[in-house]
């Protein structure tokens, strides 16, 4: 199967495997783990944070800042589409009683992105009828907009304009480390300005489980209570960090191969029957294309894809995600291209049939 549906869909190299064998562990709740410890220093230089918290995944990491940066009734200010807004099971209300306010990419600007007079408009005024506006997450890369990279200059002007109107900032970070390869732009810079955010190892870099939330210390020491009290406490957590650890020293400069075989995907699917797509706005691993122009809707091409041994996703009634990682091939994407070129014309061939 090439599988194409998501870079969570990794599975860990032989010698990552082999780095969690020789692991060293101990108690990470009680700060005895000598491999999640190294991990937490590693972090904290990497994000430019004091202090940093393991965590099982990505969610936790968002849900966890969401909620220490925010009280019952607070709002937070997210992009219109982002992972806080659609795809945590509503957990700013269930989780922190906070409410979301979502915003629309202004005209010309990057999909999926705001600005800081977005801000600026967004914040609430000084009403006891209003939510009072805490907190502003930014998502990079953008995940829904084809995994397009904020401009560092516009993070830096939403997080100075953030802080000028008394809000706390958030980053999340799930695809930090492809936009700093394919920007060139190192994570603390990114970072900088900004009162929290994560890395997930369990996308691109290919771990099995695992994300890290860092931020100042008094931050961290909160989001350690509600990773307890969210189930989240780990023990000889060491056999991640180690996974952790190795994908940094090995998978970080190798996201340039997925960014590469991403716009191969777009390229070749621009010449296929029916589907559209700009292979120039395909920054890093994420290619979206909208199939509209064939005869079959995106669930049915991907059920056909999937009996020739490709998985996509279908996002809405003619939209396909497939994201590039580390177990797919520059072979295996014009496999995949392959296998869509048929899907195609067997669906199409099936909907030119004469009914009885």
């Amino acid at each position: 199967m090439i599988d194409l549906f998501s870079d969570t869909k990794t599975r860990p190299t032989p010698a990552m495997r082999q780095a969690i064998a020789q692991a060293e562990v101990g108690d990470e709740q009680k700060f005895e783990d000598p491999t999640i410890n190294r991990l937490r220093e590693r972090i904290c230089e990497l994000l430019g944070k004091d202090d940093a918290v393991f965590l099982p995944s990505g969610t936790m990491c968002n849900e966890i800042a969401i909620a220490v940066h925010c009280r019952p009734g607070d709002e937070v200010i997210a992009a219109a589409g982002s992972h806080v807004v659609d795809y945590e099971g509503g957990g700013p209300a269930a989780l922190a009683g906070a409410m979301v306010r979502a915003l629309s990419t202004p005209e010309g600007g990057v999909p999926g992105t705001f600005d800081a007079a977005a801000v600026r408009a967004a914040v609430r005024g000084d009403s006891r009828y209003f939510p009072r506006s805490r907190l502003v997450c930014v998502e990079q890369t953008v995940n829904t907009a084809g995994g397009r990279i904020w401009p560092l200059a516009q993070m830096r002007e939403v997080a100075q304009t953030a802080a000028s109107l008394g809000l706390a900032t958030h980053i999340d970070g799930a695809r930090l480390m492809n936009a700093v390869v394919a920007a060139g732009v190192p994570a603390s810079e990114y970072a900088r300005g900004y009162d929290s955010v994560w890395i997930d190892f369990s996308k691109g870099l290919g771990c099995p489980v695992g994300a890290m939330l860092a931020g100042g210390r008094d931050f961290i020491a909160q989001a350690w209570r509600l990773k307890q009290r969210w189930g989240g406490a780990l023990r000889q957590a060491g056999i991640l960090g180690a996974a952790a650890l190795h994908a940094l020293d090995h998978h970080v400069e190798r996201l340039a191969e997925d960014h590469a075989n991403a716009q191969v995907l777009a390229r070749e699917l621009a010449t296929l029957p029916g589907v559209t797509i700009d292979p120039a706005t395909v920054e890093t691993n994420i290619v979206f294309f909208d199939v509209a122009g064939t005869r079959a809707n995106a669930a049915q091409l991907c059920a056909e894809l999937a009996r020739r041994g490709v998985q996509m996703g279908a996002f809405g009634e003619t939209v396909i995600r497939a994201v590039t990682h580390l177990d797919v091939s520059r072979d295996d994407v014009l496999r995949a291209v392959a296998a869509l070129r048929e899907a195609i014309g067997a669906v199409a061939g099936a909907s030119s049939k004469p009914t009885n």
